[in-house]
């Protein structure tokens, strides 16, 4: 199996600056890789770093060192080495994102929201209108509220416009934090369905899931997260910390 996302020895510490340069070590050597049309679901208790990984993935966070390279537009990209504009690139085109939380423009609607990855990888408006309905129908949005911004939705709603938004474009690589977090029963199901059908188009995917029945239904494998045995709160002793990209 072709590999569309391989973690090799990724480390990141946190310094805490206003607490004295307290060092917390997060992440200790995270290795995996994911296949085309393969789910690697992250697992381990709270505060194993499950999130901080999921996020350095996308390149929200430095690293202290390891490699995560990805298949990008035919090439083999090492993203801890890649600059600010080809991170943007990589997200346009190569590795798409679902979080919990929907960040938008205030006055957007949110079938325009929804909208967004398609048009900018360059799809037709057309094409992106139609697709965008139609994800938002089956993650049962009323058609009432598609002409509104998001913004003024329940949790529950928001979170189905950003499914919607983050399933729309069919990007090679999708990073899944909680998608299922915040929805009911009938809901679940259609993100499972979403997911199941992104794996058979050849997406590698790797996700947050801590609703047992639906990562037994996604998962091809589990990437277990130990409990770093010898995290430490630490002074700071020597050179200043790396930035963090923002997201």
């Amino acid at each position: 199996m072709t590999f569309a996302l391989n973690v090799s020895n990724v480390r990141k510490t946190f310094v805490l600056h206003n607490q004295n340069g307290i060092r917390l070590p997060v992440l200790a050597g995270a290795s995996f890789s994911v296949g085309q049309g393969e789910c690697v679901v992250l697992h381990g208790r709270s505060g194993t770093g499950k999130s901080t990984l999921l996020r350095t993935l996308y390149g929200n966070y430095l690293t202290d060192s390891g490699r995560i390279e990805v298949q990008h537009q035919g090439q083999l990209l090492d993203m801890t080495q890649a600059p600010p504009r080809t991170l943007v690139n990589v997200r346009r085109h190569t590795i798409g994102w679902v979080s919990q939380f929907l960040r938008v423009i205030p006055r957007i609607s949110a079938l325009e929201v929804v909208m967004q990855p398609m048009i900018e990888q360059g799809g037709n408006r057309a094409e992106a209108k139609a697709r965008a309905e139609r994800l938002l129908t089956r993650l049962n949005v009323p058609e009432h509220l598609w002409a509104l911004a998001p913004a003024t939705f329940s949790g529950g709603e928001q979170q189905r416009v950003n499914i919607a938004r983050g399933f729309i474009a069919d990007y090679p690589i999708l990073l899944l934090d909680e998608p299922t977090a915040s929805l009911d029963a009938t809901n679940r199901a259609v993100v499972v369905e979403l997911i199941r059908e992104a794996k058979a188009r050849g997406a590698a995917i790797v996700g947050i899931f801590h609703d047992e029945d639906v990562r037994e239904q996604v998962a091809d494998q589990l990437y277990e997260i130990q409990p770093d045995s010898d995290r430490k709160q630490t002074k700071q002793q020597t050179a200043t910390p790396q930035e963090e990209h923002s997201a």
